[in-house]
């Protein structure tokens, strides 16, 4: 197969398949004063954990646990490099980057985003989100769940410094712990 990029079409066997009907743009937003001007841009938590948990069942079915979870990062990840693109942009100071999305993601009602160790030398992080959209207040299943959160953060440091980022989830509601907490660390490092 020839070597395209993601907006252009691919061929399978002598039939041309269109590719990336769903590449994302904030267009898959809308415009919910208008589309919504009732209901307005709220919505139930339990509205955003079914879709999710829907999405990453038959994620699982489809594809088996380890290609769901991956998936998920990605998906994460993408997530939080078009939020940082839209509405943080890149900043002098990794401090001022951390505040302007701790206020951000407490304005979407996202999570509370705190840095618990940052080792600049190292570009070693722990990070927390407390009352996230993924976990808080899930029973205990034995293992974390919070794999596009892991995306998302990934994403969040490498937009700010352009060094590629590992995420890790090493506590969750999930887990029996009260709040998510995540190592990062570069790409190539133990996290």
């Amino acid at each position: 197969m020839e070597n395209l990029d993601d907006d252009s079409v691919r061929r399978k066997g002598s039939t041309v398949v269109a590719e990336r009907q769903y590449k994302f743009s904030w267009d898959f937003i809308g415009d919910t004063a208008q589309g919504r001007p009732n209901l307005g841009n709220m919505t139930r938590i339990e509205v955003y954990r079914l879709f999710q948990y829907t999405l990453r069942d038959v994620l699982e079915q489809s594809y088996g646990t380890e290609e769901a979870d991956r998936l998920l990062y990605r998906a994460g990840f993408l997530a939080g490099t078009e939020l940082c693109e839209k509405f943080v942009g890149r900043c002098e100071s990794l401090s001022e980057f951390v505040k302007k999305v701790e206020d951000l993601l407490i304005e979407l009602k996202i999570g509370v985003l705190r840095i618990e160790e940052m080792e600049k030398d190292t570009a070693r992080f722990v990070l927390t989100v407390a009352e996230d959209l993924d976990c808080s207040g899930l029973p205990e299943v034995g293992h974390a769940v919070c794999n596009y959160d892991e995306g998302f953060i990934a994403s969040l440091l490498e937009f700010q410094t352009g060094r590629p980022f590992q995420v890790k989830e090493v506590d969750c509601w999930c887990t029996g712990d009260r709040t998510c907490r995540f190592e990062a660390a570069l790409t190539g490092e133990t996290a």
